[in-house]
């Protein structure tokens, strides 16, 4: 009698899709969960921005190149992500949903 070779063993090929399964899907919720960080994180840095700027007035007074010198620091300690344009777009990003917590019903994260 010949044994099968364990790549073609039915028992072998449900425990490496049961394996490959669990992996998968484990790391789709954690890229959701890092997705899910980000977001909420942006929205935070974006906040910050807003409200210094604003200095508890209704409105900004803008001139004072604050994203450029926030870039400049940032960039330095944390390395890439906060160039100009990416501060102005969490700044925006803040302005556009000034309630965190309506995110996750405007927002859908694909997976």
């Amino acid at each position: 009698m010949e044994n099968k070779p364990e790549s073609l063993d039915s028992n072998y090929l449900n425990l490496l899709n049961c394996i490959s399964d669990t992996y998968t899907n484990s790391r789709r919720k954690a890229i959701q969960a890092i997705n899910s960080n980000m977001v909420d994180t942006y929205w935070k840095i974006g906040q910050y921005i807003v409200e210094f700027e604003q200095g508890g007035n209704i409105k900004a007074k803008y001139g004072k190149a604050l994203l450029e010198n926030l870039s400049k620091d940032l960039s330095q300690v944390h390395g890439k992500g906060f160039s100009r344009s990416n501060l102005s777009y969490m700044r925006l990003f803040y302005q556009r949903y000034p309630i965190c917590e309506e995110l996750p019903h405007k927002l859908s994260i694909v997976g």
